[in-house]
């Protein structure tokens, strides 16, 4: 595990400000946490090497683009060695549909975020996890029916 990097009371607004928009200037963002624009520039760039920063995204909206259905599935195992575990993230990271996945402890071992345009795609899907001699012991779904509260980030301590 990489170490934990040394975030000071400036980074912390930075990470802030980027998170609840990660398209503000490197001008705009400069002014909101009081640094010049190299400075500001510089600390965004070494928060970024650090892997603090991961990416900047766009946040859509999956009914917009034709995907009518959104799930999570638990997905459970038959065995978990290294190499069973390894060849299930293997196949699951080539499904376009899968655009989250975690492995988890409890009584399943993954947790599955899945868009697809109707049931009878998710059960295509579901099947070919069940069916290619992956392991594969019991899929659970959970349609989203709506959203009360989406993702926007996460708090960063003060």
């Amino acid at each position: 595990m990489a170490a934990v990097p040394k975030l000071d009371r400036i980074d912390r607004r930075i990470l802030t400000e980027l998170q609840a928009d990660a398209r503000l200037t490197n001008q705009a963002l400069s002014e909101r946490v009081a640094l010049s624009p190299s400075a500001c520039l510089a600390r965004v760039r070494r928060l970024e090497r650090e892997g603090v920063i991961e990416g900047y995204h766009a946040r859509l909206d999956p009914f917009t683009l034709g995907i009518g259905l959104v799930l999570y599935a638990d997905i459970t195992l038959e065995g978990h060695t290294p190499a069973e575990l390894g060849a299930f993230e293997k196949a699951i990271a080539a499904i376009p549909q899968v655009v989250e996945a975690s492995h988890v402890t409890g009584v399943f071992d993954y947790i599955l975020k899945v868009v697809v345009a109707d049931m009878p795609e998710w059960t295509r899907i579901a099947e070919q996890l069940a069916s290619s001699g992956l392991g594969v012991d019991r899929i659970n779904s959970h349609v989203v029916m709506r959203n009360p509260k989406v993702f926007a980030g996460y708090p960063v301590p003060v």
